[in-house]
């Protein structure tokens, strides 16, 4: 038995932009993927009743873009918001959005995102995006929109940001040192296995239209640590990273499945099944550095609400900024990293690019184009932070029996904090290294290597190198040694 037709939310409208020739803004790319998205499902551009942006962090906007967005799309009469940042907050809207429809408080709606990078940094090529993402707005005046979304629980702890490690290039690495010595690879083999299911990736990105770099590479091609492949920090080369310097937009159009019918629109509705949101605690504070339990406790119950086992998926899109996003994201979900069935539908972020806060939304449009087409369901993750926050998503090709779910986490996600390990912010002594990278310049020379290591009581610490331990590090997994550490904030290690 199906359920009430004007509880069931369906995704009708889809819209992408990108532009790689003229300097655009965010609110210009936003509009044209809203233009488009409205094209792809006319005749309920009147019916919004509500615009959600997701949050621009990379490049500059007002402190309503949502309101930008709606005024030059004539909805008047629509609500304004926007998220906070993180990946995971396209996933999240559209699970609060579909939750809303399914409670009867809500019926049109339309979320969008962009960011404008490239033009941001043509204008000004001495910018940092990541600068910018971090800037505090809270003294500016002016009207702003809601804010809406999940908090920043887990993004860093007091431990990173005295070690100054605070940007994601450099934390994942970590993380992929910890998985990689769970495997029993080193950094070699890490990068040769990362780079096989990133080639994979290409070749779905050469063929995306709204992808920035349409060209298949190698496993080779990615590994290989040459020039215009530097390694930014061990084991990934350039090649490996988030691509942010892009141009590129999104929007999605979610109504009733009632109203979709009436506007004689039935036959291009994807339908959201079900739902979660879970976070990890922060990055010195996971017992395992290489795992997630936000994304296991969250997967589980998605597919749990849906009554849908993952062998019934047929087009998947993991969250890719960096490599071991998408190994342990499909690792806790039971999925294979040379699964047939692909781990991307857009091509991932180092191909398809990394549009900020809004890629998610991107993985949404592709998998929804997908089961258009063909196939019974699809599935999104999103990952915002350092592997911090996860908002997942199930799609059908036919309504759900049960209605939209969005699945309870609460009693997860408690269990999830009560695991935290306690972090020392100082100490003196042994310790093990649990997970750390090298950090290179542009001039190729060592200019970091963070750790995060367990002292002998079972404490963490973030640590970094000492000025004559640094140059010694290259090429070197520490992961499994015992360092030294002396006192001061940061802590200081060396190798003994």
């Amino acid at each position: 038995m199906t359920a009430d037709p004007t509880r069931i939310p369906v995704l009708v409208g889809i819209g992408q932009s990108i532009e790689r020739d003229d300097r655009v803004d965010a609110i210009d790319l936003a509009v044209r993927a809203a233009e488009a998205a409205f094209l792809d499902a006319p005749g309920l551009r009147d019916r919004i009743q509500r615009v959600s942006m997701v949050a621009v962090s990379f490049s500059p906007v007002g402190l309503a873009p949502a309101s930008e967005v709606a005024d030059r799309l004539g909805l008047s009469s629509a609500a304004r918001e926007v998220s906070t940042p993180g990946g995971n907050t396209p996933q999240w809207l559209m699970n609060r959005a579909c939750a809303e429809i399914a409670a009867g408080s809500l019926e049109t709606t339309l979320i969008c995102g962009a960011e404008a990078t490239r033009s941001m940094r043509l204008t000004d090529p001495g910018s940092d995006f990541l600068a910018a993402a971090g800037q505090d707005r809270s003294g500016e005046e002016g009207p702003r929109d809601e804010v809406v979304g999940a908090s920043v629980r887990g993004m860093l702890g007091q431990a990173e940001i005295e070690a100054g490690l605070l940007r994601p290039a450099e934390t994942y690495p970590i993380f992929e040192s910890a998985l990689a010595a769970r495997l029993g690879t080193d950094l070699e083999g890490s990068r040769a296995r990362i780079a096989d299911f990133m080639a994979r990736g290409s070749e779905v990105a050469a063929k995306n239209p709204f992808a920035w770099f349409q060209q298949v590479r190698s496993a080779a091609e990615i590994a290989s640590p040459e020039a215009g492949n530097r390694i930014i920090a061990e084991p990934y080369t350039k090649c490996m990273n988030s691509f942010a310097n892009v141009d590129q937009g999104s929007a999605l159009l979610v109504t009733t499945w009632a109203i979709a019918r009436e506007a004689g629109l039935a036959e291009q509705c994807v339908f959201p099944w079900s739902g979660a949101t879970n976070a990890d605690v922060a990055p010195s504070e996971r017992a395992d550095l290489g795992a997630s339990p936000a994304i296991r406790a969250a997967g589980r119950a998605t597919f749990e609400a849906a009554g849908v086992g993952l062998d019934e998926i047929d087009w998947i899109d993991l969250y890719s900024c960096f490599p071991v996003a998408v190994e342990v994201g499909a690792a806790e979900i039971g999925l294979a990293l040379d699964d047939a069935r692909g781990l991307t539908q857009t091509g991932g972020m180092s191909f398809f690019g990394g549009p900020g806060n809004n890629y998610t939304s991107h993985g949404i449009a592709a998998v929804a184009l997908r089961l258009r087409e063909s196939g019974r369901f699809g599935y999104v993750s999103g990952n915002g932070g350092v592997l911090s926050k996860h908002s997942l998503g199930l799609y059908g090709a036919e309504p759900p029996p049960r209605g939209f779910v969005l699945a309870e986490t609460s009693e997860a996600q408690q269990a999830i904090q009560n695991a935290a390990l306690e972090v020392a912010q100082e100490a003196q002594g042994e310790a093990v290294v649990d997970g750390g990278t090298v950090v290179y310049g542009r001039d190729g020379a060592a200019s970091a290597a963070p750790i995060i290591a367990r002292l002998s009581d079972g404490r963490r610490i973030v640590a970094v190198a000492s000025p004559e331990t640094l140059p010694t590090l290259s090429g070197r997994c520490l992961v499994g040694e015992t360092v030294r550490v002396s006192g001061g904030h940061p802590p200081v290690y060396t190798v003994q």
